[in-house]
């Protein structure tokens, strides 16, 4: 495979290309869904193939094919450059891409765990016994449904470019995801939550979900039994560190995606309320500093480079309270004047590379969640979410709490329920006044693009206080 992409550069480069870009893109899968006890889906894919892009005349060209012969590739590689040419009339501002240390190097992630050492048969068992131990956690309430979905998988890469990039990868990835509706007098709440990782079995072991999701359904109950309304005005806020990961992805991570910046997502996923000049302003107090870092061992979204072949490192999204950086692929840091952060990412062959996050977060603090309840007299504590949304700028937007608490001269007293957040993105970040120290991070499957690329992310963050908020609720 590795001698038909050099061909398919060295063809390309024939035919006019000033870059060409060669990658295949193997993604191997198994999955188990379960539904209460009884499975309702078993299956297994794999989708391989090679994706060709080409910069002709200043036109960038993308096409790809999944018939892995010499013939077809090399006319998947004419198709790209045709596109190119065929666009370049028409391209106002000619495409360039930033001058880069590109990497040569083969990496993987190896499992401790292989997914083969643990029988489907065990596999469904696994999911059938996370429905029965809720239901034998409650005391009144009753499990309405219980969706619990196994996915098991292998993303191998071999990445080779004309200025010289040739990496290959192989990266495994654990997901489990479950949605559980409970029912108590004639009400009714719903939770969805998605672990993911990359590695093998072992991440089983760290999510520990044979605990949590029982004990999670208790506290569903609770609330649905006990919860008051919460005040409705303004408050010290708590907010978890479940809430500050969703709300750094959205409000900081997306925003800051170059080229959504520059306009290309405008028709698709919406707009950035950044410019490129903001860089160096103030979006928040010294103690915001959000990181996006595909390095982390571990991470759902992990990566060592980027499919430019660009090596990854941590991005400062924002530092001390300054938007910093944006994320990068090669074309939007040529238009910045500035590096490739290694952002350029692709979730299958059909997809072109695109600038996406991998592991965003908020920096931990010092304190200790308790020491952050006990500085307010009178708020709320909001734990996790239930909804949320935010609008196409990455400006205004609203987090609906499921587990929260009213805060009382610094002690949790009563649950409330749905209280709602609703902030502006700078209205949230100026107002941080502590921050803590219990880092931990969520999975995702980060959308964006069109066609559409669904791609592995972690975000996370630790529990954060902010001061004097309005605070709502939304209607049961």
């Amino acid at each position: 495979m590795e001698d038909l992409l050099f061909a398919a550069i060295d063809r390309a480069l024939e035919l006019g290309a000033s870059y060409a870009e060669a990658r295949y893109h193997r993604n191997a899968n198994s999955s188990v869904i379960v539904r209460n006890e009884a499975v309702i889906g078993l299956g297994a894919d794999v989708l391989d193939g090679v994706a060709i892009r080409v910069l002709v005349d200043g036109s960038l060209g993308f096409s790809s094919t999944n018939r892995l012969t010499r013939n077809s590739i090399l006319s998947t590689v004419e198709e790209a450059v045709k596109k190119a040419k065929a666009a370049a009339a028409i391209v106002r501002r000619p495409i360039e891409f930033s001058e880069e240390r590109l990497g040569r190097a083969s990496y993987e992630v190896v499992p401790k765990r292989p997914f083969d050492s643990m029988a489907v048969e065990e596999k469904i068992e696994y999911l059938r016994d996370l429905y029965r131990l809720s239901g034998d956690a409650l005391k009144d309430a009753v499990v309405a449904s219980f969706v619990a979905f196994w996915e098991e998988g292998v993303e191998e890469k071999a990445i080779v470019n004309s200025d010289g990039a040739f990496v290959r990868s192989k990266i495994p990835r654990l997901e489990v995801y479950h949605n559980i509706t409970l029912a108590l007098d004639n009400q009714m709440m719903n939770r969805w939550e998605q672990h993911g990782a990359s590695g093998g079995l072992e991440a089983l072991d760290d999510w520990a979900l044979q605990e949590w999701i029982p004990h999670y359904a208790t506290v569903m109950e609770r609330i649905l039994a006990e919860a008051v309304q919460p005040p409705r005005e303004r408050v010290d806020v708590v907010v978890g560190s479940e809430i500050v990961g969703l709300l750094v992805h959205e409000s900081c991570g997306h925003p800051s995606e170059a080229d959504r910046v520059l306009g290309r997502e405008a028709a698709q996923a919406g707009t950035s309320f950044m410019r490129p000049d903001m860089l160096g302003e103030r979006i928040g107090t010294d103690l915001v500093t959000v990181i996006d870092d595909p390095t982390i061992p571990g991470s759902y979204g992990f990566y060592l480079y980027d499919d430019e072949g660009v090596p990854a490192r941590p991005r400062y999204l924002y530092r001390n309270g300054i938007i910093n950086e944006h994320l990068h692929n090669r074309w939007t840091a040529k238009v910045y004047g500035v590096r490739s952060n290694a952002s350029a990412r692709a979730n299958n062959y059909k997809g072109e590379p695109i600038v996406r996050m991998a592991n965003t977060y908020f920096a931990p603090g010092d304190h200790s969640v308790e020491e952050l309840i006990e500085g307010v007299k009178f708020g709320v504590y909001i734990k996790t979410y239930q909804e949320w949304n935010i609008d196409d700028m990455r400006w205004g937007q609203r987090y609906v709490g499921q587990e929260a608490y009213l805060i009382e001269n610094g002690r949790l007293t009563k649950m409330v329920k749905n209280p709602a957040l609703e902030i502006t993105t700078k209205g949230f970040y100026s107002s941080v006044d502590a921050v803590g120290k219990d880092l931990s991070f969520e999975a995702g499957t980060c959308g964006k693009g069109e066609p559409g690329q669904g791609i592995p992310v972690w975000f996370g963050g630790p529990t954060v206080r902010i001061r004097n908020v309005p605070l709502g609720v939304v209607p049961q």
